[in-house]
């Protein structure tokens, strides 16, 4: 892992919001409110509201961004539920990789490396040409509020001397295919100088947890979500087919599930991805680059070496282990 300093900050993010669409409005002025964001850095746009864009409405966003932001930020938030995709790409995928049509003739096969994965940087845009996005998507307005909120208060909340160890759950599920990264959890135990205790649970669900951090599954359904206590800044994800697939039944549960639950990050995939480790978050490297004071969105992405088919949700700046605001608040006891 290499060691990072510092982490995407407001002035680094560009907000997108659907004035067609009631939701992203509410969701976006809020944001913007919340996280301090001038009008230069909010772009308005007409979207359809739709699972899908076509490759033709994509083309057209994409255009519209590159044209408003140009070399200005160096990742995006966008405000909505409705599209999450395009095509067989997710839509956080395309707008940060570009849209790869290959793909769709075969989800399941490799698809194109990320070079922001393990990365030490955080300026992904000026030194990889990837504008990382993220969305704000929720069940309904109330609980993306909420969302927001948890970021805002997750900062540099984490780390600190005599603080309580925040718990990461890593569980390892009945459902062997979908467990598939047991392989790639660290050790079980204290980690003291990150404030942190690592539990590798051998389970279909955790139940009645407290402190969670993270909390990292394989499994299509994951039950008693409503008995774990979230910490603000938390980062949750179950690793199945279409947990990316918001508004269309499928059988598994989304990753809108999670955020309801009071996780602060997640990340699903769109379209059938197959049980490709690279498809998913690396656990060591979502908790490390995390605890090192990176935000949500940075530490989700350098997480997924094949992130095509990938939906990142979530607050993006949220950083609970922010260093400056850990010296301080250290500084001061």
């Amino acid at each position: 892992m290499p060691r990072v300093v510092g982490h995407l900050e407001p002035r680094d993010l560009g907000l997108i919001i659907n004035t067609d669409d009631p939701y992203s409005v509410q969701v976006g002025e809020y944001y913007a409110k919340a996280r301090g964001l001038p009008e230069s850095q909010v772009l308005r746009v007409k979207l359809p509201i739709k699972s899908a864009l076509s490759r033709d409405e994509f083309t057209e966003l994409a255009r519209r961004i590159d044209e408003f932001y140009g070399d200005r930020v160096q990742a995006l938030a966008l405000a909505w539920r409705l599209p999450y995709a395009v095509d067989c790409n997710s839509i956080t995928g395309a707008l940060t990789m570009g849209f790869d049509a290959q793909l769709c003739a075969k989800t399941c096969a490799p698809s194109k490396p990320s070079r922001y994965f393990g990365a030490a940087s955080t300026r992904p845009y000026k030194d990889y040409g990837m504008r990382l996005s993220m969305m704000l998507a929720a069940p309904n307005v109330d609980s993306a509020k909420a969302l927001i909120d948890r970021g805002v208060k997750s900062d540099g909340t984490l780390g600190l001397r005599g603080a309580p160890p925040a718990t990461v759950h890593l569980v390892t599920t009945s459902d062997s295919v979908r467990s598939v990264r047991q392989y790639l959890f660290p050790p079980a135990g204290p980690v003291p100088h990150l404030g942190l205790n690592i539990v590798l649970d051998k389970t279909d669900a955790v139940k009645n947890a407290s402190r969670v951090l993270m909390y990292l599954t394989g499994r299509a359904q994951v039950d008693y979500l409503d008995t774990i206590d979230f910490l603000p800044g938390a980062l949750a994800d179950h690793l199945t087919s279409f947990g990316g697939v918001l508004d269309k039944p499928h059988g598994q549960m989304t990753v809108l599930s999670w955020i309801d639950a009071g996780a602060t990050a997640t990340y699903g995939t769109t379209s059938e991805p197959c049980a490709h480790l690279q498809k998913f978050p690396h656990p060591q490297a979502l908790l490390l680059f995390y605890a090192q004071g990176g935000s949500a969105i940075e530490s989700y992405w350098k997480s997924v070496a094949w992130p095509q088919q990938g939906l990142f949700v979530g607050e993006p700046l949220a950083a609970p282990f922010e260093r400056a605001m850990i010296e301080q608040s250290s500084a001061s006891r």
